[in-house]
């Protein structure tokens, strides 16, 4: 059995590793939320598959588009086509990053499973418990997110 000290050091190594991971995996400074490394939007899903399936799916290096100084992945041609014939349509909120914490003023990562389309708009969440928060009060967190994402977005 391992003692308490070696725990709790490795509890720490652990934390800093998820902190790490967190922090490096999106680019600071840009309008939209991208990995690091390849600069994938919406950490790789597929944007459209969140209108046209109703849940998201992962895409693929088969069909890609760059936007928005972004690439961005898609399960299938079709779906590549159609945001690119219109991204605005449907590319997420606040370039992809938090809504909730958008409205807080701050820039946050997501993750791609907690989203929802409002009014034909997609906004996404960091996890679960945000989501739930968000869900709350969903049109006063978006009044308060378009505020303020004019002055967060290049920071």
């Amino acid at each position: 059995m391992k003692s308490t000290s070696t725990r709790r050091l490795l509890l720490i190594a652990v934390a800093g590793l998820v902190a790490f991971s967190i922090l490096s995996s999106v680019q600071a400074g840009s309008p939209i939320n991208k990995t690091k490394l390849g600069g994938n939007a919406l950490k790789g899903y597929d944007a459209v598959s969140y209108f046209e399936g109703g849940k998201p799916v992962v895409g693929t290096k088969d069909f890609t588009h760059s936007w928005g100084g972004a690439t961005w992945l898609f399960a299938s041609a079709a779906h590549r086509d159609a945001f690119a014939k219109n991204p605005a349509k449907y590319a997420p909120q606040y370039g992809g990053y938090c809504a909730w914490a958008a409205s807080d003023g701050k820039k946050a990562d997501i993750d791609p499973s907690n989203w929802k389309v409002v009014d034909g708009k997609l906004y996404l969440n960091f996890n679960s418990s945000i989501q739930k928060k968000w869900e709350a009060d969903i049109p006063g967190f978006i009044t308060k997110a378009e505020s303020q994402w004019p002055s967060l977005k290049d920071k």
